[in-house]
């Protein structure tokens, strides 16, 4: 049985995560509590295998919460909320810098529409990220590591003109490694598909651009792509280019139960730009853009994935290594350190 403690300051909405938790057989709720105090206590009561944590509470606050937890008994968390106003997300994300591993909605009420959707994606989260094996976050002052250098890696002789990148769980902050690391001035666009809930995107985006100082936007159709800028999926629709090049959003169906994808991304990036690509495959759940990350090597492309011991879930880069469609498999510093280097003109 999975042990799952519910950190919630509102009484109706611990009444309903409970209800949602508690559908699943193979779930068990160990516990409860109103505010952040209390939830470093029962953490260390009950010892739960995932905190559901919510982010606005008195006392102590989700983040400082989760803070002091993986300081001190560290525990997978989730961050369940209710607000998907873009402040209120981009905050949100500062609990990711914490140490909390994913962000999702808390689930509406039970004669919405979309509450068996959300229920069951809430569950689905909970189980995996109990998987999650966590280490110790200490508060000391961490000392400056110098992005390694890559051995075996000369300055590409292609004309690269675009990256393609694809994450789900755990990415936001791997991409936030990475756009801090990239110089700002990079002579190719960037174009990232995030699997992250519906509502959030915007939010994401604010975190990631004041986070990094790395020019971001949220993908418009029709665009022209622009050196030196970064692209993300909007809500609901692929991402891929077109000749110019110039972004394409479809509303098709969904790709691997996805919309974004990054199958479409990776599929277009290479129908247009063939072997003067780059794919980069990060850590999430399931198998969405491995294959495709292997038609982009087969092209001559060169890919990436991220390894397993830097990856919250190595799903999506496993598959991907499986199929042999990763030139090279590296760490997030690794990936932009190659980067850098074959895209120098």
């Amino acid at each position: 049985m999975i042990k799952v403690l519910i950190v919630e300051d509102s009484l109706v909405m611990q009444q309903l995560l409970a209800h949602v938790i508690s559908s699943d057989p193979d779930m068990n709720i160990v516990g409860y509590a109103e505010d952040g105090e209390k939830a470093i206590e029962a953490v260390k009561k009950y010892k739960p295998d995932i905190i559901a944590m919510d982010l606005h509470m008195p006392k102590l606050d989700g983040r400082q919460a989760t803070r002091i937890i993986m300081e001190t008994n560290p525990t997978p968390i989730i961050i369940v909320t209710g607000s998907i106003e873009t402040k209120d997300v981009a905050s949100s994300f500062s609990i990711i810098e914490a140490g909390a591993l994913a962000m999702i909605k808390k689930p509406p009420s039970l004669d919405h529409p979309d509450y068996k959707k959300d229920s069951q994606a809430l569950i689905q989260t909970l189980k995996l990220m109990s998987e999650v094996k966590l280490v110790r976050r200490f508060s000391t002052v961490k000392k400056k590591i110098e992005p390694p250098v890559i051995k075996n890696i000369t300055n590409n002789e292609k004309d690269i003109q675009v990256v393609a990148i694809g994450a789900s769980t755990g990415g936001p902050l791997v991409l936030q490694k990475i756009l801090s690391l990239l110089p700002k001035k990079i002579p190719v666009p960037l174009l990232i598909v995030q699997h992250i809930s519906q509502g959030f995107t915007e939010g994401f985006v604010e975190w990631l651009r004041n986070t990094t100082n790395f020019p971001l936007h949220i993908a418009s159709h029709g665009e022209f792509l622009i050196p030196g800028h970064a692209y993300i999926a909007p809500d609901n629709f692929h991402m891929g280019v077109e000749r110019g090049p110039r972004i394409v959003l479809s509303s098709h169906e969904l790709e691997n139960g996805l919309r974004p994808s990054v199958a479409y991304l990776f599929r277009t990036v290479v129908q247009v730009f063939n072997s003067r690509a780059v794919g980069v495959l990060l850590t999430g759940m399931g198998h969405d853009g491995a294959e495709e990350l292997k038609l982009m090597k087969d092209k001559g492309a060169i890919t990436f994935a991220q390894d397993k011991e830097s990856s919250i879930v190595h799903g999506m880069p496993g598959e991907a290594v499986k199929l042999n469609a990763a030139t090279y498999v590296l760490s997030p510093e690794d990936i932009t350190t190659a980067l850098i280097t074959m895209i120098q003109k």
